[in-house]
């Protein structure tokens, strides 16, 4: 992957090379020309940077096996989320502790990607583990299994977490 803080250093030296000599005067205006050209490189390195990112996606995690899967808390649920883990056919997948600030964002109607992956296409197991705290502030695990198809194609998956059950919503 490129590595933005050497694009920048190059950018930087050779905008110091194109400088007058130590013995001219350099105005403001040059100096002002000098910062926007940097800002410039600066933007150019941060666009470069996304699309290259998107495009290691891309390459990671072809759409034709790729599964992505997405955590959310039932609508007025009162219980307190700590971790989720999960497993596909037998295999871990993702584990996921919760800070308050995330909880918090889950509780208000976020939505959280939690595992993005590759699968053939056929039937998978995946098994879901949540542990928390009740509303009463008993401790309580529970684990859910399920079974999802893989099709050609991109595959997403939300897990609805609440304190008494955990459904799945494929799209």
């Amino acid at each position: 992957m490129l590595n933005i803080g050497k694009v920048l250093i190059v950018a930087m030296a050779l905008l110091v090379l194109g400088l007058p000599a130590h013995g001219q005067q350099v105005t403001r205006e040059q100096i002002k020309g000098l910062d926007e050209q940097v800002q410039e490189i600066k933007s150019d390195v941060l666009g470069i940077a996304a699309e290259l990112n998107r495009l290691e996606e891309q390459l990671l995690f072809p759409s034709d096996t790729q599964v992505a899967v997405f955590i959310s808390l039932a609508a007025g649920d009162a219980f307190r989320l700590d971790a989720v883990e999960i497993q596909l056919d037998g295999k871990p997948a993702a584990q996921h502790l919760y800070t308050f600030k995330e909880l918090e964002a889950l509780q208000k109607g976020g939505v959280q990607r939690i595992y993005t992956g590759n699968l053939r296409t056929g039937e998978h197991d995946m098994q879901v583990s949540v542990t928390g705290k009740s509303s009463g502030g008993a401790d309580f695990r529970k684990t859910e299994s399920f079974r999802i198809t893989k099709e050609v194609g991109p595959k997403i998956v939300e897990l609805r977490l609440a304190a008494q059950a955990i459904t799945l919503k494929g799209w």
